[in-house]
């Protein structure tokens, strides 16, 4: 447009995940300049309502509007660990209070989830840099102590090329910058992975950093967003999470994931702020009498509680399939009690688990779809929605595979057509 001889209104601004502040200032000098440019805004002051319209009476609160720049104040009511005595994982059922909040939600949303660092992990980064808890810097929303801003305010874990790149123009460490070389990609990646962001203080001090100059190396700590695990119209003041508890030990250090180990081990302590994220592209059937069929291994089960405690609550008549993965029967089967109910009354169709771990050959979800290509090749001719959720980077394409394999062979059609079928499915919605 420019070269076309267009006016640039104001100046393009590139933004990733932390847009929310600069998009308003962005908005804000858009409206500046058309004010500026038509003359509109003097007028503002003098709007009356139109007639028959009734105004607020001065004082009154309208309703609050939960976000993710306004979060609710969630009390945790349940936080119980669903595998058995000797189990390999940990995954926590969690109940959050959600009465008076007005939040509502559909099967298939995410809770958005704003996390507090773990007061150890960032004891250890303030004594890392030498610096004291106490220390004031310029925080995201104005001066706050070193300690607040690394807890609430900070991503102090993950460590990525961008930080690490800051940090080496303070650091002018001659090993640090050829590993930022551009012919060193794969050994900066090795150093990377597994490490945090406290190990390249420890690594490569730099001598009287203060608090105040690291904090502006940091990014601003992100939500973290879980698969809403209830339905609202069966539980309207309470939403379920299914949490999986991320513990490894690294270079000789323990780490854990951020927001799974604080609802693990530290929601009693106070209330999490909390918002709704809405997913459009993740939803059930219009029509209640369409069939759908859930892919979930491991935590990926939760949006499918969900699904079916929303079509229990509506009397859908439509048909209900779940493919389930874990590890071992008698430790990993999350909600078995729910599937067994809904089976037992009808609601649940079909289930098909599939624990890897209890018989020689490991056995996985994407074998139980093929075991039963015949009948999901069926399912989804007669008009079924296909729901996949879980690990993406190695299940989500093991399913795809599957469901490819099954198509192929169910239609007698070759690999690019049975691609061209699923892309279909997609473009219909009927594979999410």
């Amino acid at each position: 447009f420019e070269k076309l001889g267009a006016n640039r209104v104001v100046d393009r601004v590139d933004l990733d995940v932390d847009f929310d502040d600069r998009v308003e200032s962005w908005i804000d000098d858009v409206i500046a300049k058309f004010k500026e440019a038509t003359g509109a805004g003097q007028a503002h002051a003098n709007v009356t309502p139109m007639p028959g319209a009734s105004a607020q009476p001065a004082g009154a609160q309208a309703p609050a509007s939960y976000s993710r720049k306004n979060p609710f104040a969630a009390e945790v009511l349940t936080n119980v660990v669903m595998n058995g005595r000797g189990s390999d994982k940990e995954v926590h059922h969690i109940e959050l209070d959600t009465e008076d909040s007005g939040l509502t939600w559909e099967p298939g949303d995410s809770l958005g989830i704003i996390p507090a660092n773990d007061p150890d992990v960032v004891a250890e980064l303030i004594g890392a840099l030498g610096a004291a808890a106490d220390d004031e810097v310029t925080g995201i929303d104005g001066e706050v102590s070193l300690e607040h801003a690394l807890t609430h305010q900070y991503e102090i874990t993950t460590l990525t090329r961008p930080f690490i790149e800051k940090y080496a123009e303070r650091a002018a460490n001659d090993e640090l910058n050829a590993l930022l070389a551009e012919d060193a990609r794969e050994q900066l990646a090795e150093y990377i992975d597994g490490r945090f962001i406290i190990d390249l203080v420890e690594d490569y001090p730099i001598e009287g950093m203060a608090g105040a100059d690291f904090v502006r190396l940091l990014r601003k700590l992100p939500p973290r967003l879980y698969s809403i695990a209830s339905s609202h119209a069966a539980n309207p003041d309470e939403i379920h999470l299914t949490v999986a508890a991320v513990r490894y030990e690294t270079h000789g250090r323990k780490r854990h994931g951020v927001a799974s180990a604080q609802l693990a081990d530290r929601s009693d302590d106070a209330n999490l702020p909390i918002y709704i994220d809405h997913n459009k592209n993740f939803k059930l059937p219009t029509d209640d009498a369409a069939p759908i069929i859930m892919i979930g291994p491991g935590t990926g089960i939760a949006p499918f509680r969900a699904f079916v405690e929303e079509r229990e609550e509506r009397g859908a008549e439509g048909k209900n399939w779940v493919f389930f993965g874990a590890q071992h029967f008698r430790t990993d089967f999350y909600y078995q009690t729910d599937w067994l109910r809904w089976r037992e009354e009808g609601l649940l169709t079909r289930m098909d688990v599939a624990f890897s771990r209890d018989q020689a050959d490991k056995i996985y979800v994407q074998d139980k779809i093929r075991e039963a290509g015949a009948e999901v090749y069926q399912w989804i001719e007669d008009g079924a929605t296909v729901y996949v959720c879980g690990d993406a980077n190695a299940m989500a394409a093991d399913v795809h595979d599957a469901l490819l394999d099954v198509i192929g062979e169910q239609a007698g059609i070759n690999a690019e057509d049975a691609a061209g079928y699923l892309k279909n499915l997609q473009k219909e919605k009927r594979y999410q």
